[in-house]
């Protein structure tokens, strides 16, 4: 019986460190290989990226491009239909490539203010999803300034995956192994 009950207790530690796992926060490579650039195909091509994809709260989105050729702002729709930054949500990113974190659940609208980048395609409009742990997320406080006074929730780079979570998480699996042997 003692056996069984070791079982069961590490076997739901196992479970418990995989789904830890599956509820990690993804990095989105935005526009995959073309990176944040003026698509050939126009808008589209950002868009298609977008569908299918899952965006949750503590995402982070990676816009991939040159400094001093790109830059990322964030701003609200009727700025993003118009292709111009007059309601910016923060102030442009200019130091590529740029990491965003998603704060707030809801709809997010990121353009390139260069010439007419935004106009030829290079606008990114995507939907956020709370993540389980934020059952009412915040909106986007306009006034607040990330980092650097940069988009809100603009950050350095997201930490490597071996976080210290990670760690944990296979000190106790390691852990489990042994008692198990140990046991049976």
């Amino acid at each position: 019986m003692d056996k069984m009950l070791c079982m069961f207790f590490f076997g739901a530690l196992a479970i418990s460190s995989l789904v830890q796992d599956a509820t990690a926060q993804t990095v989105h490579m935005v526009g995959d290989n073309i990176g944040w650039a003026v698509p050939n195909t126009g808008a589209a091509a950002y868009k298609n990226w977008a569908d299918g994809k899952t965006f949750r709260i503590g995402d982070t989105l990676v816009f991939n491009f040159m400094t001093n050729r790109h830059d990322v702002v964030q701003v609200q729709k009727t700025s993003f239909d118009g292709c111009n930054s007059q309601n910016s949500i923060g102030s442009p990113i200019t130091t590529g490539p740029a990491n965003v974190t998603l704060d707030s659940a809801g709809d997010h609208y990121y353009i390139c203010t260069f010439g007419t980048h935004c106009q030829n395609g290079q606008k990114l409009a995507i939907t956020v999803s709370g993540s389980a742990g934020t059952p009412g997320a915040n909106p986007p406080n306009p006034s607040a300034a990330g980092p650097s006074g940069s988009v809100p929730g603009a950050t350095d780079p997201p930490p490597p995956p071996s976080s210290s979570t990670t760690v944990l998480a296979s000190v106790i699996l390691s852990l489990s192994a042994i008692a198990l042997a140990t046991f049976l």
